[in-house]
């Protein structure tokens, strides 16, 4: 598929990604920026989008402790995000799970959770971060190069808007696997170490 028709495709599957999201109440319209205060709407879409991701992604059996434990979801470095995320999960279940968002220090990044956000834009730090997170863990961040510094998922700030790109190597790294139908909204895909 040529580069201009993959690049159209994707911004129609973000967009159908995003009428879903909002859809179902989870995505904010613009104009409501101040419907949340204290949230900017980039960190309610990113809240919204860490949600989604765990109903794309699988995570092995051996990721819980029984078949009632919650997904949990640990946020570093963003507690205005933390604080939304909480509010759009609740109530709400993934694979007939529960969701649990905590609040996460960086001396904490070794914890047992499923998805990790790491918020910020030091890549020192957030390298530091990735480093300690262990076990099938999707972790995802939003800082320059944050692929490169082991996160499966990344987000970026594309023509005024929230994409993300996704590292296949380090889903696969991790333990756990992403469903193609992610693959085909995210930004950009790489399948290899670079």
């Amino acid at each position: 598929m040529n580069r201009g028709l993959r690049r159209s495709f994707a911004g129609w599957a973000l967009a159908a990604l995003a009428v879903l999201c909002a859809g179902v109440g989870l995505m904010p319209p613009a104009r409501a920026q101040s419907a949340v205060p204290g949230v900017p709407l980039e960190r309610r879409v990113k809240a919204a989008f860490l949600y989604k991701f765990l109903g794309y992604t699988d995570f092995p059996a051996s990721a819980f402790a029984d078949a009632t434990a919650p997904l949990t979801i640990g946020v570093i470095g963003a507690d205005d995000l933390a604080v939304e995320l909480a509010r759009v999960v609740a109530g709400r279940t993934v694979n007939n799970r529960m969701i649990e968002v905590r609040e996460l220090r960086e001396s904490d990044a070794a914890a047992r959770v499923h998805l990790l956000f790491v918020g910020g834009s030091d890549p020192q730090r957030v390298a530091r971060i990735v480093h300690q997170a262990l076990g099938a863990m999707l972790v995802v961040t939003e800082c320059d190069n944050g692929l490169q510094l082991g996160s499966v998922i990344n987000f970026r700030i594309v023509d005024e808007r929230v994409r993300f790109d996704v590292a296949l190597d380090a889903a696969e790294r991790n333990g756990i696997k992403l469903s193609s139908r992610l693959l085909t909204v995210a930004n950009r895909v790489q399948k290899g170490a670079q």
